[in-house]
């Protein structure tokens, strides 16, 4: 790598990243039912109907994964709990096998010297909750205050630092207007509720952990750099509302405590009654921002002519097997931008970057040489934006290992470790053994 732990401040974290249905195997351990559970059995939702109820075994395993990442050179590593693993019906009596987990998970870092930074929630939505109207229903912030205040009465004096939900745009827009995640519906009334109800939930929650007296809290927003197609007026306009509702929609309400207005002309009609009176609740302070970013996006409008009917195009650039873009350059524009028009006075990390591809074995060994130069642009980017004046403090990697990833179930790979689905093994790619040798104090 060209890039090295000596390249960056001294205070610099360095992190990898994981989720919790992702890798521990909901199926054991006493979690309960997850959405996640019922979109996957749902044919058509998810390649091979796979779904995350053993994943990499971490419920097991999680010694094993934190040794990779200590021998790493790893500061920091970046986890998230499960609601259902917790609170299996999603509110009243906890599952204890779930709480002792985390409780060793948060000890067995902290032996390490890792610095635990937990997200308390990464999309698995217990189904009785959901059987409600999960997202939809205003009630589930207070259900979601109910997790936080037991997870964390539990961990939160161990954690380095925690923030409440990750991406909400993923949680909301992607899941209940586009479709493509559990819930899987495709209707704008529910999505402009849930893209209101996710960020009271975070409010919400971290009203809850400063009541246990929890200091580092930071919001997760993930970002995508919206781009015009073409030259045209048009695609212009289509790229400024993508960008206000996958950005500028949950930046502007975390950290001014509004909602931008050329999106809150479409949604307001469909919004809760009452929304403008969350809006304090949903600003609280937080202690941190963090963004996690993996592509750009060219934009063109649609052919209906209705709110939100966009084309995705795809540029000339090199591509992951995810079909994103590599363009590193969005992620450089996304930090300066956020440093100065909504992070202003706290510390930005980028808690999620990393790249797809189809990494295989041989003869023992992982040549991922195209990760290593995905890590290396990005890490250029990050370079260049602490010169520049962002106050950014940390960089995470996903992932630490191949995992789960979601609709598209085992097939995309984004580990630094390889991981056989069969077998379960960890094998170390060449992309771990050049972090190992560029964090190496």
């Amino acid at each position: 790598m060209r890039y090295s732990r000596a390249d960056f401040p001294r205070d610099f974290t360095f992190g990898a990243a994981t989720s919790s249905y992702q890798i521990e195997g909901h199926g054991q351990g006493g979690a309960g039912r997850t959405h996640w559970d019922d979109f996957a059995a749902t044919p058509g939702n998810v390649v091979r109907a796979e779904n995350g109820a053993r994943a990499c075994d971490h419920f097991n395993r999680y010694e094993e994964d934190l040794d990779l990442a200590a021998r790493l050179g790893l500061d920091a590593y970046r986890f998230s709990t499960s609601w259902a693993r917790v609170l299996p019906e999603g509110t009243g009596k906890p599952n204890d096998e779930g709480l002792d987990f985390y409780d060793r998970l948060v000890d067995a870092m902290l032996e390490r010297k890792l610095k635990p930074y937990a997200t308390l929630y990464h999309w698995e939505l217990p189904s009785p909750l959901a059987d409600k109207g999960g997202w939809r229903n205003r009630d589930i912030a207070e259900w979601f205050g109910e997790f936080t205040h037991v997870l964390m009465s539990r961990i939160g004096d161990r954690v380095h630092a925690a923030a409440p939900i990750n991406e909400p745009w993923c949680v909301a827009w992607l899941s209940h207007f586009m479709g493509l995640h559990a819930p899987g519906l495709r209707d704008i009334r529910a999505a402009a509720r849930a893209m209101h109800h996710v960020l009271l939930a975070h409010g919400r929650a971290i009203e809850v952990m400063r009541g246990l007296g929890m200091q580092n809290l930071g919001a997760v927003t993930n970002h995508e750099y919206a781009m015009p197609a073409d030259s045209t007026d048009e695609s212009a306009a289509a790229a400024k509302l993508y960008d206000g509702i996958y950005n500028r929609w949950f930046l502007s309400a975390i950290y001014g405590g509004t909602y931008p207005p050329d999106v809150l002309e479409h949604l307001e009609p469909h919004m809760p009654k009452g929304w403008q009176d969350d809006m304090k609740a949903i600003s609280a302070p937080v202690d941190w921002a963090g963004m996690n970013y993996y592509t750009r996006k060219l934009v063109a409008p649609g052919e209906t002519g209705l709110f939100c009917d966009f084309k995705e195009m795809t540029g000339n650039l090199p591509q992951t097997t995810m079909g994103w873009e590599i363009y590193p350059e969005g992620l450089y524009q996304l930090l300066i931008r956020v440093s100065q028009a909504y992070a202003r006075n706290i510390p930005i990390f980028v808690t999620e970057n990393g790249m797809s591809a189809a990494d295989k074995i041989r003869k023992g060994a992982v040549n991922d040489a195209h990760r290593i130069d995905y890590l290396d642009k990005h890490m250029e980017v990050v370079r260049r934006s602490i010169d520049e004046g962002v106050n950014l403090k940390g960089y995470f990697i996903w992932s630490l290992m191949d995992n789960y990833e979601w609709a598209l179930g085992y097939e995309k790979r984004f580990g630094l470790v390889h991981v056989d689905f069969n077998s379960l093994a960890r094998t170390p790619k060449a992309s771990y053994h050049a972090l190992q040798k560029a964090l190496a104090r």
